[in-house]
């Protein structure tokens, strides 16, 4: 990012993007400014609607700052701010498709968007076919006529494949079809979707934005071509954000940069030691070189987060129960992105083609600010309770 002809580091950005201080009388955070109703100076103004701000949910001054900021970040002609990750996905999904339309999504998605895919889309008249996550260029056979969305997320949720998302959507541009990715892993501050040839990138900013397990918000940020539908369907669709969850997830941003490097690294020595552990048959982390899809993360991101998961080597549901009852500092709880850290088991039965083949069940690991030895410590006494089992 340049400002001023100077060009500024990441964690500058993060500080600097989204409000101008002199806007609001030197104050360097945006006002929170809670409304509804906007008055017009006289009846042609409000006849032509010729002012910048019409109505509460078409935008804000709080809602700006944070859309600016995350434009910055993602490089895309414009930002939506919704209430919730899931939000961030459906949006976006009524807003492009329509009855008749063929969509295709990797079957490592987020459950929720395949829960939502499979019963209001379907019903809609949506046609929802699912494709296996590392098939890259491949994605071409699966295209027909009616294609208008693929939807990809990278890494997968749980399992962690990597997809080739340049190679994703050059085919599905040749076919004129749009190409979506939920990018919450990752952030743009490690991928940015719309360098790699996404259209619309979605994020669950409820995670590493907001950062405090407090907040639930989702961004959908669109490239030129997609921008003005996006925004006509955000209107449309009148799910906006309050401006209190705005403006926590401004602030959050400004030292998301920090956090998510302690929980970068945090994570990556966790999953490197647990490589070594007798209870542990495999770690799906795709920066550790033993993954598959290693090479590729390496060519496309530029780090890693704090989530990964974990197959026992073996034992079934009770293995799985007694590890996860046995943490002691490891909470129990869906999310993550924020500062506590989380386990949570892992069901692959709604997964058509990305089933794998592990050694016993997976337990997903989210790893939050905590010092590293106490966590390992935790973990341990997981594998000792699974390994009684």
């Amino acid at each position: 990012m340049v400002k001023d002809g100077i060009e500024m580091g990441i964690n500058t950005r993060l500080a600097h993007s989204g409000n101008n201080p002199r806007d609001y009388f030197g104050f360097v955070n945006p006002p929170v400014v809670h409304a509804s109703t906007v008055l017009y100076p006289d009846a042609a103004s409000m006849a032509g609607r010729s002012q910048k701000y019409t109505y509460g949910t078409r935008g804000t001054p709080t809602m700006d700052a944070l859309a600016l900021a995350v434009d910055a970040l993602e490089g895309s002609a414009g930002t939506i701010a919704v209430p919730s990750g899931l939000a961030a996905v459906t949006i976006p999904l009524l807003t492009f498709l329509a009855a008749g339309d063929h969509l295709l999504i990797v079957d490592s998605v987020y459950h929720p968007t395949r829960h939502f895919a499979d019963t209001m889309l379907k019903r809609l008249g949506v046609e929802v076919e699912y494709y296996e996550p590392r098939i890259g260029a491949g994605v071409a056979l699966l295209i027909k006529p009616n294609t208008k969305v693929v939807f990809t997320e990278s890494p997968g949720s749980n399992t962690y494949e990597v997809q080739d998302i340049p190679a994703i959507a050059q085919a599905a541009h040749a076919a004129n079809a749009i190409v979506m990715m939920d990018n919450t892993w990752a952030t743009p501050l490690y991928f940015k979707p719309l360098d790699h040839g996404v259209d619309i990138s979605i994020h669950a900013a409820t995670k590493y934005p907001a950062g405090h397990s407090d907040v639930l918000l989702g961004t959908v940020s669109a490239n030129e071509a997609y921008w003005k539908q996006l925004y006509e369907g955000f209107c449309t669709l009148g799910c906006c954000s309050g401006p209190d969850d705005v403006y926590q997830v401004l602030r959050g941003l400004r030292t998301m940069g920090v956090r998510l490097e302690h929980h970068r690294k945090s994570a990556l020595d966790i999953a490197r030691w647990l490589e070594e552990q007798p209870g542990v048959a495999q770690v799906l982390h795709p920066a550790l070189e033993s993954h598959p899809d290693h090479a590729l993360w390496k060519r496309d991101f530029c780090g890693s987060s704090g989530v990964f998961s974990i197959a026992l080597n073996g034992g079934g549901q009770k293995a799985q129960h007694a590890f996860l009852d046995a943490l002691k500092i490891f909470g129990l709880g869906y999310s993550w992105g924020g500062y506590e850290s989380l386990a949570v088991p892992v069901f692959l039965g709604d997964r058509t083609l990305a089933k794998g083949s592990y050694a016993g069940p997976l337990i997903r690991l989210q790893i939050g600010l905590e010092d590293v030895e106490d966590l390992k410590a935790d973990i341990l006494r997981g594998l000792t309770a699974a390994a009684a089992e």
